[in-house]
């Protein structure tokens, strides 16, 4: 499979901070590559790189083929980029805001006003077409902010934090948008402080850490590395808590973590099997649960254990490389 986003030994200094120290990144073409990092980690560093508005210490990087210090132009040509807030101008109507970018792309001004009617429809904001962006919700802003970004039909689009600050079902439909634009071919790099959002979105997944990166992989096999499964019983009776918890201790050798609140009752195990010997063992004590699981461990116990450290966004960092881009 092609390689629409390679890059090799990238190197960032601020000052006496190292944004990023020997980065190596590698998207497949059509592809969403999600790039976690804690504070400091250098995600919107390499993001700017990539999108040629902050040229390398050293290392080389490709965008659709070519050299993002070399060929600028060619570069821009590709892609789309939508940042952590909305850049769209809020005194223009969100048609406005469409046309304006057309026309700076140099498209006729018929073939900027076709464009901006076809995404208005795309991204359902065609009644809120013709008021002042400034009038628009969360959810609103940042579906105009992504049609703004497709405006020249990219075929790579970065997205830095892209749902950063809204509500649930605003950000499920910035995940609907991001689906139907990889089902169309687009290729996606992704950075975002949301675990789960990594999880619904990305086929691979990079973990960087101090400039570095740790982990590559799928998030199934990432989830792997970190170690054994954790299995949850939930007894329908809260009289069956500690009956259930010794189950558990006696099957895993080790007391089980309980949820107060939910009687929720979690222990590792490494072997799967035991999910069996614990069904066949609530049954013969005539014990029911209403939730009896094994999952993978999540991202967020990958990303803790990779790292030692909660995925949280460094506002000091991203001030930094702002000041001195």
């Amino acid at each position: 499979m092609s390689q629409a986003i390679e890059a090799e030994g990238l190197v960032k200094r601020f000052g006496k901070t190292v944004a990023l120290d020997g980065v190596d990144l590698s998207v497949p073409t059509g592809k969403v590559l999600g790039m976690l990092g804690p504070n400091g980690a250098g995600k919107t560093t390499a993001v700017r790189i990539l999108a040629t508005l902050l040229r390398a210490d050293a290392g080389r990087a490709a965008v659709g083929g070519y050299d993002v210090a070399e060929n600028a132009v060619a570069v821009r040509s590709l892609i789309g980029l939508t940042g952590q807030y909305a850049s769209v101008d809020e005194d223009l109507t969100g048609r406005e805001n469409l046309v304006l970018i057309g026309r700076l792309l140099d498209m006729s001004r018929p073939s900027a006003r076709a464009r901006a009617g076809e995404l208005l429809e795309s991204f359902e904001l065609t009644d809120a077409a013709d008021r002042a962006a400034k009038t628009y919700s969360g959810g609103m802003r940042r579906r105009l902010d992504l049609a703004a970004s497709l405006v020249g039909r990219p075929q790579l689009l970065f997205l830095d934090e892209p749902t950063t600050g809204l509500d649930p079902h605003a950000r499920l439909e910035v995940w609907e948008i991001v689906r139907r634009l990889v089902a169309e071919g687009t290729t996606v790099l992704l950075t975002t402080q949301y675990l789960d959002e990594a999880d619904q979105l990305a086929d691979l997944i990079t973990v960087i850490d101090h400039g570095k990166v740790i982990a590559n992989g799928r998030p199934d096999e990432l989830k792997r590395r970190t170690g054994g499964q954790t299995l949850q019983v939930r007894p329908t009776l809260a009289a069956d808590v500690d009956r259930v918890a010794g189950i558990l201790l006696e099957l895993t050798g080790t007391p089980p973590v309980r949820d107060a609140d939910s009687g929720l009752l979690t222990t590792s195990v490494d072997n799967p099997v035991l999910l069996s010997a614990v069904v066949r063992k609530l049954d013969a004590a005539g014990i029911t649960a209403d939730e009896l699981a094994l999952r993978l461990p999540s991202l967020d116990d990958v990303f803790l254990a990779l790292t030692g450290h909660k995925s949280t966004e460094d506002n000091d960092s991203r001030a930094l490389e702002g000041s001195l881009a």
